[in-house]
């Protein structure tokens, strides 16, 4: 099944680029229009499943983009773009038969959900176009068969619907800002908004604002009054990501609006009451972080109410084929590929790659392999990866004269080594049981190796 199709209308080029990247990692077919007069052309002759549209454009509207598109296809559900300063006219356009409207500037979470609102409106009429009998996006999913990740999600799961802050930590690429929209998706502020932000991306000079929102006249070019990330997120959901790099006056100002349940406009004169729902995530180890002095400490305590922590995938490898499967149907049907079958040798190889990226990087990877790849098989050559350093290291001396035994003992000393003593750890890559391998540790004690051979 192919992708549904979108026409994304906006005479902004980064705008267009940014919503383009977007919707096709999400598994649709995206075609873009750079006015709205190209827009309800490229409509006329290929009629979409879905168009977002940006409000002011020169030329035609946003609002004439809507009413071309309503007269061609009434069920086809148009999605506005609009500023906070034109709000009013957005109203108005749900009235002439917009699906949504997104206030700018607006997160991944917010154009999700106005996509899933469209989808819905479709089913409800118990109709859909007619060249396509799909009318649901692909959903982001948590995908694992391994038993700790498990436990962490059924843990997410189980404080959704409380209003409990919570912490996420783990490595870059894990997934931590997916378990954090499935506390959302999962809690009784689903139908709210979603607000992420990226905490490194704040501008120093402008943090306070974009997370507060700021009055008119406030500053040097603030023209109009706007609402910040926190306002956005009233009723529903804010995900403060990698906020281990908020600078520490800001930190300050959170910690208070955290207490309080209310934040400050820059150059407002009273306190805004808000009611949403606070989870933070963090690549670093935010103890670390409060003892070098970079991190708050009664931050640290505010935010991790409820801590979970995603683990790499080189220490959940069983979940390898799985996320290769899923992310190869869907960028396979993404850029119209036949490419459905995965060679054994290309499991093999992506089983022993070290995946210092995680799972974003190996998303990437499959992503990259479909695009490039022929044929209907995916081959270790259509992945291009680098070498694995392991291959530079220090090689385990398996050869001629060792037995069995040896180099068992050898793998077990080397792997314990690479994980720096964490055992538990180490069971898991070598598949065996935490008692097996203390067993054989052991083993090895009362029975030491030869010289030639490491000690454990």
């Amino acid at each position: 099944m192919e992708g549904q199709s979108v026409l994304i209308v906006d005479d902004e080029p980064d705008m267009r680029m940014a919503l383009s990247h977007a919707l096709t990692r999400s598994g649709y077919h995206v075609d873009t229009a750079s006015s709205g007069l190209e827009g309800l052309e490229k409509f006329k002759e290929d009629k979409h499943n879905l168009v977002i549209t940006d409000m002011k454009m020169p030329e035609i509207s946003g609002m004439e983009v809507l009413a071309g598109v309503k007269k061609i296809c009434p069920m086809v559900p148009v999605i506005m773009i609009t500023a906070y300063g034109t709000i009013n006219k957005a109203v108005e356009a749900m009235k002439e038969g917009a699906s949504d409207y997104i206030l700018k500037p607006f997160s991944s979470g917010a154009l999700e959900e106005a996509l899933e609102k469209a989808w819905k409106s479709i089913n409800s009429n118990g109709r859909s176009d007619k060249r396509d009998p799909e009318t649901r996006p692909t959903e982001k999913k948590i995908i694992t068969q391994d038993s700790e990740l498990g436990r962490i999600v059924d843990l997410a799961e189980s404080i959704a619907p409380s209003n409990a802050t919570a912490l996420i930590l783990g490595e870059s690429g894990t997934g931590k800002e997916l378990l954090a929209f499935h506390i959302h998706q999962n809690s009784g502020r689903s139908g709210g908004a979603y607000v992420a932000v990226n905490c490194a991306a704040l501008p120093e000079n402008l943090a306070e604002s974009e997370l507060f929102g700021h009055e008119k006249g406030a500053f040097t070019g603030a023209d109009i009054k706007k609402p910040g990330k926190f306002e956005l997120a009233n009723h529903g959901t804010i995900l403060l990501d990698e906020i281990s790099e908020m600078p520490m006056n800001l930190q300050a100002k959170l910690l208070r609006a955290i207490q309080e349940k209310e934040i400050d406009r820059v150059g407002g004169s009273r306190p805004i009451p808000i009611d949403a729902r606070i989870i933070a995530t963090s690549n670093i180890d935010l103890k670390e972080a409060v003892h070098k002095g970079s991190f708050r400490e009664d931050l640290f305590y505010r935010l991790n109410v409820i801590p979970l922590t995603m683990p790499p995938l080189r220490e959940r490898k069983g979940d390898i084929p799985l996320l290769t499967e899923y992310f190869l149907k869907r960028y396979s049907r993404a850029n119209h590929k036949n490419m459905t079958k995965i060679a054994e040798e290309t499991v093999t190889l992506l089983m022993k790659y070290d995946w210092k990226g995680n799972v974003r990087e190996l998303e990437n990877t499959i992503e990259r392999a479909a695009i490039l790849g022929q044929g209907d098989t995916l081959l270790p050559k259509h992945l291009f990866l680098e070498k694995p350093e392991q291959e530079d290291r220090g090689q385990i001396p398996f050869g001629v004269g060792l037995s069995v035994k040896e180099m068992e003992r050898e793998l077990i000393v080397q792997t314990i080594k690479e994980v720096k003593g964490n055992r538990t750890h180490a069971a898991k890559i070598l598949g065996i049981s935490i008692r097996t391998l203390r067993n054989r540790l052991r083993e090895y004690r009362e029975d030491p190796p030869e010289s030639g051979f490491l000690a454990v």
